[in-house]
């Protein structure tokens, strides 16, 4: 099933697509469908069940379905406005610009830690009331992942989402090799006349660069900030002392062999960071992963093109088949760490990154396959376990050690003839397999692993 380039790139606000992303795009739709019936509404009930009762709010749950019930987007909101503040003065809410009611963060959500709805661990009730207290509306929705939502009578028949009506769909690296061959193509000449059926070329090109300089503007951001991150552990940011070593380095000209992966942990920090802050990143493929594919798109750029200006179309080969290895883990697994851990989310990441790392170093369709192979192999089992439920402690490192894995899985496939007896369908079968296995302790709950052995 071929997923576009908007939905695996996505814009939001971090630190968590599934748990503010989703969350906040939930609540603008269920806002949005009661229509003329909002000015019959005189208090709203949010119901977070599972994943997002129990780390939702070290996550920023209860802030991002405000937004959404403002009646806000991601990409358009201005967060240096203070509506947070705003509310908790005021007591109350302007339902989707419109109707003002009372409103208290701590009365108005419901917190069912103990309750794991069926169809997925991140799901959330909304609940509106007229002034008696009789439902006027009520919609249950899941964040499935990468800021992608589902309302409940939805999720049963997922497995029918329509496909998007374009000239080469693929739910295999099988199928997908099978096309190229076939018609001569790359990956990313796939990508391209799939997104061709859906938007001019201007456009595609339009959006590629956007999500690039995005991407781009959060390390050129997160280097510069220095600081204490939100959240009860207090913890500092890195990311400012690691470029200002590196710069006394360079000018020193201090010989050191592994001076490169200083570069690559530092640019991955520096968007971790920002995305643990709160600031507009983009979904690759999900917040919690957001550093990886900015750190290993900054590396090429810097280290492999070894130009003075880098090519824009690189870019655009590195976003396009990134999301072609995306499609097939969102068809055949999951990018949701609360369904199959932080390998569904940091793991995938680094796949995507190694793949579209491969193709702008000029790899071939099988040294590509094994690029991405190799990435997800290494992250097999990785668990979510985010101490405080914060997307910062192992988080914000655990993006640095993948884009450097991504960097050494594809150097070690691009160095290599192709041949790989594994492959990447595979290790995505495996990959979803391992994380359906993994106890919910592990799984975005912070009911396990460091989340519980570690003191902040």
């Amino acid at each position: 099933m071929y997923y576009s380039l908007s939905e695996i790139f996505a814009i939001g606000i971090g630190p968590s697509s599934s748990h503010t992303v989703g969350p906040m795009k939930a609540a603008k739709r269920f806002v949005d469908g009661l229509q003329n019936k909002i000015s019959l509404v005189e208090n709203i009930k949010i119901y977070l069940y599972g994943s997002l009762a129990l780390t939702g709010i070290g996550h920023g749950t209860p802030n991002a379905v405000v937004y959404g019930l403002l009646g806000f987007e991601a990409d358009k909101i201005d967060i240096t406005q203070n509506y947070i503040q705003r509310i908790n003065n005021e007591k109350s809410l302007l339902l989707g610009g419109k109707k003002n009611i009372p409103f208290d963060f701590n009365t108005n959500f419901v917190l069912e830690k103990t309750i794991f709805l069926k169809e997925h661990s991140n799901g959330m009730k909304f609940v509106a009331l007229d002034g008696n207290n009789n439902i006027i509306a009520e919609e249950t929705y899941f964040s499935i992942g990468g800021g992608t939502i589902l309302r409940q009578d939805e999720f049963a028949h997922q497995e029918e989402r329509k496909p998007l009506n374009v000239p080469y769909q693929f739910s295999s690296f099988a199928e997908l090799k099978n096309i190229c061959e076939h018609n001569n193509l790359s990956i990313s000449d796939v990508v391209l006349a799939n997104e061709r059926a859906l938007h001019s070329d201007d456009e595609i090109k339009a959006y590629c660069n956007k999500i690039a300089q995005i991407m781009q503007q959060n390390i050129n951001d997160g280097v510069s900030k220095k600081g204490i991150l939100p959240g009860v552990i207090k913890l500092r940011r890195r990311a400012p002392e690691m470029y200002e070593n590196l710069q006394q380095r360079f000018e020193n000209n201090v010989d050191d062999a592994l001076y490169v992966l200083d570069w690559v942990n530092l640019w991955a920090f520096a968007v971790a960071e920002e995305n643990a802050s709160g600031s507009k990143i983009i979904t690759a493929p999900t917040m919690g992963s957001a550093g990886i594919m900015p750190a290993v798109m900054r590396y090429y750029q810097r280290f492999v093109h070894k130009k003075a200006y880098y090519d824009e179309q690189a870019d655009i080969v590195y976003l396009t088949t990134a999301a072609a290895i995306c499609s097939l883990y969102r068809t055949n697994a999951s990018i949701s760490g609360a369904e199959v851990g932080c390998q569904g989310e940091v793991g995938v990441a680094c796949s995507m990154a190694a793949a579209g790392l491969c193709a702008v170093m000029g790899g071939n369709i099988n040294q590509i396959e094994n690029a991405a192979e190799i990435a997800m192999e290494h992250n097999l089992g990785l668990t979510c376990d985010p101490v405080k439920g914060l997307v910062q402690i192992p988080c914000i490192e655990r993006n640095a050690m993948a884009a450097i894995k991504a960097v050494n899985a594809s150097r070690l496939a691009y160095r290599g003839s192709g041949e790989h007896k594994v492959s990447l369908d595979s290790i995505i079968k495996t990959m979803y397999e391992t994380g359906l296995s993994l106890q919910s302790a592990y799984k975005e709950t912070s009911l396990g692993g460091l989340a519980t052995n570690v003191l902040c």
